[in-house]
């Protein structure tokens, strides 16, 4: 079966991109399926480092066909931005960047309505990253949104008009003040969608089709992470998507039973970004180390990420959820500085009932960890080239999480760069 899918199984900020580049040159397409500029894939190659948002991580594999699919939202000024510093790094993109027709445009007004939306919440706020997402998938469902193919219609611009003037009227219900960023917001808008009318822009659904029928290997990556599943994740303070596997199918047009792997990437510890519950999240020195070793700051928004240990029953649920065939675990590395480790195993609940299972509303029953303590590695790491000469205590480590999951893991990431990945043999 030659789609295969690579996703986060945590809050996100895991470490797709660098996978997906490790990987994509055995696939000759990568597709991106849903999300948009609210993601952040950051990749190391040869000691530089690179940051993508829209475009497939599979774009530094000359042979690889790129495709941001139908289940994506749009920033097209972001768009332009990315394949600048894309192209000022020697990297082009017109050549095999696919764009899906039915992708949903994100406009300047929905970037001002996310901004209102969340002011509004207060001390609610979900901690969104104001790039418009939210309400551009509301207008999506509401059906009002326009989508990448009707900029090559004649009435786009009336189009745009009727409902940036809704927003507008839906701006002053909430009082927004900020409405004089709206010209400037605009202006990079239209310069991205004429560089966007110098992509290939198509019904992608078949395209892909086609190179399936080639027998061609597909590569479909997610953005965020399954635990922010519109559905399935910390509702509210979840993303707009659905982020597990299921969405790969509705996100790029392709059947279930084309699907082979699953891969699913979480850290060795855990990371999230913005509000909502956290039950293993270290307000103490460890989770401060933590966040200076792993550079623990978002790739889009720039914001100091939350850490704590690792979270077996959240990262069980979320294997249930994508049914994942391998794991791989990232930033392993990080853990290096600890002499102990915990890992958290089972929640103790406000009753005192005690479950590996993740409840409804889990910030509202706040549950205790139950933590397991296993001894470190130290810097035995550092001389680890391949699966036989890993730590024994990271081995430990590894087989501890596996018994747990039920789930093999079959790559170990030791950095940042593609040469720090450690493949089972």
């Amino acid at each position: 079966m030659p789609v295969d899918i690579l996703l986060g199984l945590q809050w996100g900020d895991e470490g797709k991109g660098k996978i997906v580049d490790y990987i994509a040159p055995t696939y000759q397409v990568v597709a991106r399926f849903q999300g948009g500029p609210n993601a952040g894939h950051t990749l190391v190659i040869y000691d530089v480092k690179h940051v993508l948002h829209q475009i497939p991580s599979g774009i530094f594999n000359p042979e690889a066909i790129n495709v941001i699919g139908n289940g994506v939202v749009l920033d097209v000024a972001t768009l332009q931005k990315e394949a600048a510093a894309l192209l000022a790094k020697g990297l082009q993109v017109q050549d095999n960047l696919y764009v899906s027709s039915r992708a949903q445009l994100i406009l300047p007004t929905h970037r001002l309505l996310d901004a209102a939306i969340e002011l509004h919440k207060g001390e609610r706020k979900i901690g969104s990253t104001l790039k418009g997402i939210g309400p551009t998938y509301q207008d999506k469902y509401a059906r009002n949104g326009l989508r990448v193919g009707d900029i090559l219609e004649a009435d786009f611009a009336a189009r745009y008009k009727d409902l940036k003037n809704v927003h507008l009227k839906l701006l002053d219900q909430f009082d927004f003040l900020f409405l004089d960023k709206l010209p400037g917001l605009e202006e990079e808008f239209f310069k991205g969608i004429e560089f966007l009318k110098s992509l290939h822009i198509t019904e992608t659904e078949y395209l892909l089709a086609e190179h399936l029928d080639k027998g061609h290997r597909i590569l479909a990556e997610g953005a965020q992470g399954s635990l922010l599943d519109v559905d399935f994740g910390s509702y509210p303070y979840v993303t707009s998507s659905n982020t597990i596997a299921s969405g790969a199918s509705s996100g790029l047009g392709i059947g279930p039973k084309h699907i082979g792997e699953v891969f699913g990437l979480f850290k060795a510890y855990c990371t999230r970004v913005g509000e909502g519950p956290f039950p293993t999240e270290l307000h103490d020195e460890s989770g401060e180390r933590l966040r200076k070793e792993g550079n623990e700051f978002g790739a889009t928004t720039g914001r100091p990420r939350r850490c704590g240990w690792l979270d077996l029953p959240a990262l069980k649920y979320a294997v249930m959820l994508n049914s994942a065939t391998q794991l791989i675990m990232m930033k392993a590395d990080v853990l290096s500085i600890f002499e102990e480790i915990k890992v958290c195993t089972h929640y103790r609940m406000e009753n005192g009932e005690i479950t590996d299972k993740l409840p409804f509303s889990l910030e509202k029953r706040n549950p205790e960890p139950v933590y397991t303590v296993l001894p470190g590695w130290g810097n035995e790491l550092d001389h680890a080239t391949n699966w036989d000469t890993m730590p024994d205590n990271l081995m430990n480590y590894i087989g501890f999480i596996e018994e747990h999951i039920g789930v093999p893991i079959t790559i170990v990431s030791t950095g940042p760069e593609r040469s720090q990945t450690i493949l089972k043999n």
